[in-house]
């Protein structure tokens, strides 16, 4: 049983056989159970001021779907991991032990990090072995999010439950009066979704073009969720952790919400919405109003901007989802009005700057070429900032992803971006034939040896080759990269 208190309780250590077979329709149950909350993961501060983690990717059993025995991959515990908490220029250091029968990686998803800690597929771990990496906080507040980076093989990883979220915390953050009791009115939640097989095993076949579609939701690693909302304001830190499929998500009965963060950060005021989209790899913080006694659910619409997309229903486009219950106590603590105002929010670069670099992403290629770990295909200066352009020529969902830094989206199609996509990004989705103008700052790290990597954050398209990989240089260095025996990696495309 996955709990609040056993959330991360692995109940079998040893290599999971993971079997196919014809998978069942389930659909969100009637009876639903508590919301799991992540421990904040425990950690140590030395006399060096250094704070340090530990953390274990280890097969468990996880009873994902009420009665059912699920085998899973997690950190420090069946599925899921704990959430690491650190803050601004802190310096934090982790040992991180493969239990896993075949090596993985631990990506930090949103981080500004030296690249030879990045965690991407350079960075593998072998079975029993032990990688440790440390490095100085260098962002603002934030929600982020750590995962696998197998070249070939990130989809298997992820869909078998390696995912946990990294909050970033800082002074501007800590001065605003928002929803910030941890597992009370500040909730992380992943929503992801899942097949079962008859036996209640993880399906892993009948892979679609957007890779491993669900037909069941699993929100912070449970079927069914309802969670108990004691204050008249809750802060809900969102993250797609899909490996394929979009988000359309509003409340069942329309109201408005409002959103104070993305990817990488509060947002400079909040905006109200009553619905927000998010591609795998995205994170949305939002505040909703609860009245005493109310019940409302968190629901995933049909996707409406479908231009460009052909076979919508099979992306899982026409799917209308429950996510989440939230079931306000009969009596709600009072909670302070949202701020006017957030972060402010400096911009890189003028929406009329030429663009450095161009981007299409099309049939698991950018720049008509899948992705070679022996291939750098770019260098980029330190202490620069880059405007790129990024276009979908595909008629299938992509998204894009840059490690290292967060965006500024300056321009969707030569028009200032909506309010979602106003604040600092990561990971953005990208609607066919449409242009996006993103300007990025590349600072503090260089290494002529690792790289960091671009790519789609559609799973499946990633480990087909939708990904490239660029370098970072200080003045007068030049490339080195180290030769990669690709052999040795999982086998693209292989689940």
């Amino acid at each position: 049983m996955v709990s609040r208190r056993g959330f991360l309780t692995g109940l079998a250590l040893a290599p999971v056989a993971y079997a196919a077979g014809c998978s069942i329709r389930s659909s969100t149950p009637r009876a639903t159970r508590p919301l799991p909350i992540p421990p904040l993961a425990p950690s140590t501060v030395g006399a060096d001021g250094v704070r340090r983690f530990t953390l274990r990717a280890q097969a468990g059993i996880t009873e994902m779907v009420r009665g059912r025995q699920t085998p899973t991959w997690g950190y420090s515990g069946s599925v899921l991991g704990p959430t690491v908490r650190a803050r601004r220029a802190e310096q934090v250091a982790f040992t991180i032990t493969n239990d896993l029968p075949e090596p993985t990686s631990v990506h930090w998803h949103g981080m500004h990090l030296p690249a030879k800690y990045d965690g991407g597929p350079h960075q593998m771990i072998a079975p029993g072995a032990v990688w440790a990496p440390e490095w100085t906080i260098q962002q603002q507040a934030a929600t982020l999010w750590y995962h696998p980076h197998p070249h070939g093989a990130t989809e298997k990883h992820v869909h078998r439950g390696l995912s946990g979220f990294f909050l970033i915390d800082d002074e501007a953050g800590d001065a605003l009066d928002l929803p910030k009791d941890y597992g009370v009115d500040d909730i992380p939640l992943v929503i992801q979704d899942r097949r079962f097989t008859a036996i209640g095993t993880l399906d892993e076949s009948d892979i679609t073009d957007v890779g491993l579609l669900g037909d069941t939701i699993i929100t912070n690693g449970i079927a069914g969720a309802h969670l108990s909302v004691g204050t008249e304001r809750v802060r809900l830190r969102i993250l797609n952790g899909s490996s394929g499929r979009l988000y359309n998500l509003a409340f069942d009965d329309r109201r408005t919400f409002q959103l104070i963060a993305t990817d990488g950060g509060l947002l400079p005021k909040p905006a109200a919405l009553e619905q927000v989209q998010l591609s795998p790899g995205e994170r949305v913080e939002v505040v909703v109003t609860l009245s005493a006694g109310e019940n409302v659910t968190l629901r995933s619409l049909p996707i409406t901007d479908r231009r460009g997309i052909d076979r919508a229903a099979e992306f899982g486009f026409d799917d209308t989802l429950d996510i989440l219950t939230l079931r306000a106590t009969d009596r709600v603590r009072p909670s302070a009005a949202l701020p006017a105002a957030l972060v402010p929010m400096r911009a890189l670069a003028a929406a009329s700057t030429p663009p450095t670099r161009a981007f299409d992403l099309q049939w698991f290629m950018i720049n008509n070429q899948r992705m070679d770990m022996n291939r750098i295909d770019m260098t980029i200066p330190v202490d620069t900032t880059e405007v790129w352009t990024v276009r979908n020529r595909d008629n299938w969902p992509h998204n894009f992803h840059v490690h290292d830094v967060q965006f500024q989206i300056l321009a969707v199609d030569g028009n200032p971006p909506p309010p979602a996509l106003s604040g600092w990004k990561d990971t953005i989705y990208t609607t066919p034939e449409t242009v996006y103008t993103l300007a990025m700052h590349f600072a503090d790290h260089t290494d002529p040896t690792y790289p960091y990597m671009y790519h789609c954050h559609l799973l499946h398209h990633e480990d087909q080759g939708m990904m490239g990989q660029f370098l970072v240089l200080a003045p007068g260095q030049h490339p080195a990269p180290m030769p990669m025996d690709t052999t040795a990696q999982p086998g693209m495309g292989h689940h």
